[in-house]
């Protein structure tokens, strides 16, 4: 055990702090809120409003650095963006639009307009 460098540990000791923090992410709302227990209306709004605000962040920080006066005028963007939008309204399915989107977009950006 004595042979092993540190940044052996110190990685150990990351994975487990990283993986206990996670651990108690997911679970302080099952111990805050029990099944049974009403849930205060704040965070029923909150966990109504959020995810289409922070995907709504997402979507201007994807599109606040496109330059659309120069070549490829936001193409590779434009593109990438509706077969997210395509996607999800015909999947309804978050990682496979989102994925799908990123792939189409690096294709473009490192082959198509390189």
């Amino acid at each position: 055990m004595n042979n092993l460098p540190i940044s052996f540990w110190r990685s150990v000791i990351i994975i487990v702090l990283v993986a206990l923090v996670t651990l108690a992410t997911r679970a302080i709302p099952f111990v805050l809120f029990p099944e049974g227990k009403k849930i205060p209306k704040a965070v029923e709004y909150l966990g109504k409003v959020l995810p289409p605000a922070v995907i709504g962040m997402l979507v201007v920080y994807c599109f606040k650095s496109v330059n659309v006066l120069s070549s490829p005028f936001g193409l590779p963007e434009l593109i990438a963006g509706l077969t997210v939008v395509v996607l999800h309204i015909w999947k309804r399915n978050n990682l496979l639009s989102i994925g799908a989107g990123t792939i189409i977009y690096m294709i473009l950006v490192q082959t198509v307009f390189a």
